[in-house]
């Protein structure tokens, strides 16, 4: 606007100047002068624009969900009380008047070992897992005991060798035996005495609370998320415990991640949920004497160390095995010291003699 003045004056003057050229110059001078300060202020001192004020919106970072895992399996539970849920552990028999048992494929550890005559028995171990039929069950023997100890676990069975029941029924642990609970275990009609006596998880949790059995605390295996190997370097292994009627074969099966069981060259079937195909399988080199209890028993060192051999994930890891003591937990280390972490579901662990037993793998 000031400048536009200034232009129309100009004009004016121009008109002016003929007559009055000199006093004209003096005038245009003055007047350039002018004009040249205040472009210049216009230029050097016009307000600035006003910029946007920058709007930070925040992204709200939502927390992750935490997860809760079963410290006997592994595997994701519901909630942090479910990972203090009772363990329950069951003594199984493998005779084969004993087969198909029931109960065992939905379980979360097993331990097998021969109880007598190269006759093998499981101790399978429950938490979140709970089959409403189990058997048939059978008695405990004191290695048994010594593995159960440190899951904090009540022990169901049928009586047992000398030794076992001595410590089982010492008050530092979770005896429930069939002798004295009757009403929590039944025999069935479909088989024959001593190989039909069944329980259920019904009964057991029931017997549980009644005793005041209500949470476990202990150490679990160290576990890890599954990732099968892109080769597979184990798929078939064969596990020699005693004889050909409780020998051991495990197949690969890449589609499940897992081992498909078979013994007595027969696959190893749960009566009421098929194929048995745990997620890790282990075989122990453990020494094992014959002593004289009430009759000569199978006796086998659990406290100590020893040679051990790991399949999961279509691999083969050889190891060492460690148990330190009753009440600690057997750990697994590499040749490091490293331990080794399993996949996360059912673990099958087998006791082989050391001095006859063995596993082999292809």
């Amino acid at each position: 606007m000031q400048k536009t003045h200034i232009f129309k004056l100009w004009a004016h003057i121009r008109q002016w100047i003929p007559a009055h050229r000199k006093l004209s110059y003096i005038i245009g001078g003055v007047l350039l002068v002018a004009i040249s300060s205040t472009t210049a202020f216009l230029i050097l001192y016009q307000q600035p624009e006003e910029k946007a004020a920058a709007v930070v919106v925040k992204k709200e970072v939502k927390p992750e969900p935490v997860k809760y895992y079963s410290p006997l399996t592994g595997n994701l539970v519901a909630d942090e009380a479910t990972t203090k849920q009772a363990v329950t552990a069951v003594m199984l028999e493998n005779s084969p008047d004993a087969r198909p048992q029931s109960g065992l494929k939905d379980s979360g550890v097993v331990f097998e070992a021969i109880a007598e005559g190269g006759i093998t028995r499981f101790l399978v171990l429950y938490q979140q897992e709970k089959p409403q039929l189990i058997g048939p069950v059978r008695s405990v023997r004191m290695y048994y005991v010594d593995w159960v100890a440190a899951f904090n676990a009540s022990v169901a069975h049928i009586g047992g060798s000398a030794a076992a029941l001595a410590e089982v029924r010492n008050g530092n642990y979770r005896d429930i035996d069939q002798f004295f609970n009757a009403g929590s275990y039944w025999r069935a009609s479909d088989r024959y005495a001593p190989h039909n006596v069944y329980t259920s998880f019904e009964k057991l949790d029931a017997l549980n609370v009644a005793k005041g059995y209500t949470t476990s605390t202990f150490n679990g295996f160290t576990r890890k998320d599954s990732k099968q190997a892109e080769a597979a370097s184990a798929t078939a292994v064969q596990v020699t415990i005693s004889g050909a009627l409780y020998n051991s074969t495990y197949a690969y099966n890449p589609s499940t991640n897992s081992y498909d069981r078979s013994q007595a060259g027969a696959p190893h079937t749960d009566r009421e949920a098929g194929q048995i195909s745990p997620r890790s399988v282990i075989v122990l080199k453990v020494p094992m004497t014959l002593v004289l209890e009430d009759g000569y028993r199978e006796q086998i060192n659990t406290i100590g160390s020893g040679s051990a051999t790991i399949f999961q994930d279509g691999t083969v890891q050889e190891v060492t095995w460690t148990k330190p003591s009753k009440s600690e937990q057997i750990t697994f280390k590499d040749a490091a010291g490293v331990d080794i972490p399993l996949i996360r579901g059912q673990t099958w662990i087998t006791a082989v003699p050391s001095d006859k037993g063995g596993v082999t793998w292809q």
